[in-house]
């Protein structure tokens, strides 16, 4: 009986390490799965963390050009004001109204610096339909050079690189 049992034990023991392989065989093609499961989890969450930063980032210049546009149309009606104050300081006036005129206009430069607006100044540069627009073309002098900007009408401003107003000038011919 005791070799039968030993036979036993024997089938038995290789039948166990049958199954134990299977079953190892078995948990490493489900680990394996759940490995590609965990991957493919973690691809989605790093694609979902870009797709949000990029929206944030949208969102964000999106709210900065609208603040930008706002600002523009706003200094646009400003800046009769300061032609105004320009003509003004052009008219024979006493002492004190022709200062005080010019604190107005310091003030109004000041002003437009402090929102990053600069003036457009062409004169005696060659003319450039970027910054400005010809109105007028003049006949030439000795000193002038062809297409070049002679005088300014009326200033134009940009805000960092972006004209909110062309300058209105002459060019010569």
């Amino acid at each position: 009986m005791a070799k039968n049992e030993e036979k036993k034990v024997e089938v038995t023991e290789s039948e166990l390490e049958k199954a134990l392989k299977e079953e190892n065989e078995s948990l490493i093609k489900e680990l394996e799965e759940e490995k590609k499961k965990a991957e493919d989890f973690k691809d989605k969450w790093m694609r979902n963390v870009a797709e949000f930063d990029n929206y944030k980032k949208r969102n964000a210049r999106l709210w900065q050009d609208a603040f930008d546009e706002g600002k523009k149309d706003v200094l646009v009606k400003l800046l009769p004001i300061g032609d105004h104050l320009d003509m003004a300081l052009n008219m024979d006036l006493d002492e004190k109204t022709a200062e005080g005129i010019k604190l107005l206009v310091k003030k109004y430069k000041e002003i437009l610096k402090s929102v990053d607006v600069e003036e457009i100044n062409p004169v005696g540069e060659v003319f450039d339909p970027n910054i400005a627009e010809a109105i007028m073309q003049v006949e030439a002098s000795e000193t002038d050079e062809s297409d070049t900007v002679k005088q300014v009408f009326q200033k134009g401003y940009k805000c960092k690189d972006k004209i909110i107003r062309y300058a209105k000038v002459s060019v010569v011919k």
